[in-house]
């Protein structure tokens, strides 16, 4: 599948119309985890293979609606971008993560979102993923994406000290975050008594 993906990154498409923006391919957001290796980028959420975790595909989110910062969309390349030839952009899939089937439902029914999807770039670029690449759509995105995410480990991502210190938890490794410099010298007054005539 990491063949695929060569074989995606050599099509050059622009990929703003499906959510998946070149860009940084190793991110720096608090939240993104070690060992990630960004594929894309939908302004700060970005999507990525995250080493340890074979082909698996993962979206991470700094302003998560969930209960992860990274969630898995994916088990390969392949499934993702099936997925986003049934869904038409990246945006629509990461929000599953806090959806239920009715939700996603009225999104995919939205106007704003069929008509996006049938903007003639947008169109282009899913035929030209299907055609090139040789992907199918997703048959059953929704319950294939809640599958992936069912029973997933995410204790097992690893992130970097900032990812803790920026919510406020406990490093994994018992050190403790390094003095910010805030501190300001003490102020001193001293009052003198004049005397009034």
């Amino acid at each position: 599948m990491i063949e695929l993906y060569e074989k995606y990154k050599g099509l050059n498409i622009d990929g703003a119309y499906i959510g998946l923006e070149k860009g940084d391919e190793t991110g720096d957001y608090f939240c993104t985890p070690i060992g990630a290796k960004v594929i894309g980028w939908d302004n700060g959420i970005h999507y990525c293979f995250i080493d340890g975790f074979g082909e698996v595909v993962f979206c991470v989110n700094p302003e998560t609606c969930c209960d992860y910062y990274v969630y898995p969309l994916a088990e390969n390349f392949y499934d993702f971008l099936s997925l986003i030839l049934s869904t038409k952009n990246v945006n629509t899939m990461q929000q599953i993560v806090w959806w239920d089937k009715p939700e996603y439902e009225q999104l995919m029914h939205d106007s704003n979102t069929i008509e996006w999807a049938e903007r003639s770039k947008t169109v282009s670029i899913l035929n030209k993923i299907q055609t090139k690449l040789g992907v199918q759509p997703m048959e059953h995105p929704f319950e294939y994406i809640k599958e992936v995410q069912k029973n997933f480990p995410y204790e097992k991502i690893e992130f970097t000290n900032e990812y803790y210190d920026t919510l406020g938890l406990e490093r994994p490794d018992g050190t403790e975050p390094e003095d910010q410099g805030f501190d300001f010298q003490p102020v001193e007054f001293h009052l003198e008594k004049q005397s009034v005539r």
